[in-house]
């Protein structure tokens, strides 16, 4: 038997922030889906869960959903709301890992029938991902979320994500150890990563990297390119230490959802140009967070004959900002008299008011348009 590596029994600080990022998007997802009067059922799928708590206490993220759905039920139950049926998949290939993984949410007592179904199972990953695709892309009024954290990379392929995406039913979080795989991409490809990436790429055009940072932005601009439009990529970089980054991609076909990642991004890390402060004047670091944004808004209004409330919505997400952060751009440029905010008329728009929200995006996409002055 293979040793194990200290990250699969010690719940490490990487492992926490990664785990955090879960539990806090699905707060919000199930939330949203479990109010949205249209989904009759959830499936959450963990396809390499572990036994849900490490040897110094650490949860995992099997427990972690289950506490977040126990959550939502009871709150969901004094507000005399009914919630939706969440069905859960724990798989591992590990037979031992999931006897501990029963026995523990057994002893906890963190779930109930009436939440839904809860299913284990003792699969290799290539045999249930595939599965899977099939099973997500025959749901009706459901949805899905699968959470993939595998022990390595070599299994991964875009193939696989594209296939659970196809129905636009489902969401994925996948988390890899990008740090490793930029590691080999500098000192010379192997066939893992190659096998990897001559799916997104001609391969004889993927360049090397200096950094581990560029190398998860050319892989992520990869992936956009291969999935096509209609579908949002997104990551969450978590430094280990000084050398070793990992990151977690995700992947969605709604942009609520899109947003909803980019709002829990931002509640978790407020350093390192993923808060947000705008300040006219101030720090180099805030001054550089703020340039950016404003001129990439500048530049897209400049572009376009009419830049609509929908679509600078929708631009400001690709970038990894959120609607608020607009606002705060906007007010500031409509301050020193520098936007123009006009109606599909031409008519005036009452000041400081934007319709930068996913409500327009869907209600009123072309609400009010944006001029430079």
């Amino acid at each position: 038997m293979a040793k194990k590596r200290e990250s699969q029994i010690v719940m490490l600080d990487h492992s926490k922030a990664k785990v955090e990022l879960l539990e806090k998007y699905l707060q919000k997802y199930l939330s949203i889906i479990s109010n949205d009067g249209f989904t009759e059922k959830i499936n959450l799928f963990d396809l390499f869960c572990g036994e849900g708590i490490y040897e110094n206490g650490g949860e995992g993220s099997p427990i972690v959903t289950l506490r977040v759905l126990k959550d939502l039920h009871f709150i969901n139950k004094a507000k005399s709301k009914i919630t939706p049926k969440v069905d859960l998949v724990f798989n591992d290939t590990d037979t031992t890992k999931i006897e501990k993984l029963k026995q523990i949410i057994s002893e906890k007592k963190l779930h109930y029938e009436d939440f839904g179904k809860l299913n284990y199972r003792c699969k290799d990953y290539k045999e249930i991902v595939e599965k899977l695709s099939v099973y997500i892309n025959g749901l009706k009024n459901e949805k899905a979320f699968v959470f993939i954290d595998p022990y390595g990379y070599k299994e991964i392929r875009a193939s696989e994500i594209k296939a659970l995406l196809a129905s636009k039913k489902s969401e994925v979080l996948l988390f890899l150890p990008t740090q490793f795989m930029y590691r080999f991409d500098e000192k010379g490809t192997p066939q893992a990563l190659i096998e990897i990436l001559e799916e997104l790429v001609d391969i004889k055009n993927w360049k090397a990297t200096n950094s581990v940072y560029a190398f998860i932005e050319q892989f992520n601009n990869a992936l956009r390119e291969y999935l096509g439009k209609g579908f949002f990529v997104d990551t969450f970089t978590i430094q280990k230490d000084e050398s070793t980054v990992y990151c977690l991609f995700f992947f969605s076909s709604h942009i609520r959802g899109f947003e909803k990642m980019l709002e829990t991004k931002w509640e978790i890390d407020q350093d390192h140009g993923k808060g947000w402060s705008y300040e006219k004047t101030g720090d180099l670091f805030s001054t550089i967070k703020t340039n950016y944004l404003e001129e990439k808004l500048l530049s897209f209004i400049s572009e376009k004959e009419k830049p609509f409330n929908g679509e600078v919505y929708e631009f400001a997400l690709s970038l990894g900002f959120l609607p608020k952060h607009v606002t705060e751009i906007f007010n500031s440029l409509q301050d020193d008299d520098k936007i123009e905010v006009l109606s599909q008329t031409n008519g005036k728009v009452r000041r400081k008011a934007f319709y930068i929200s996913y409500d327009n995006y869907k209600n009123d996409f072309k609400k009010v348009y944006f001029k430079i002055k």
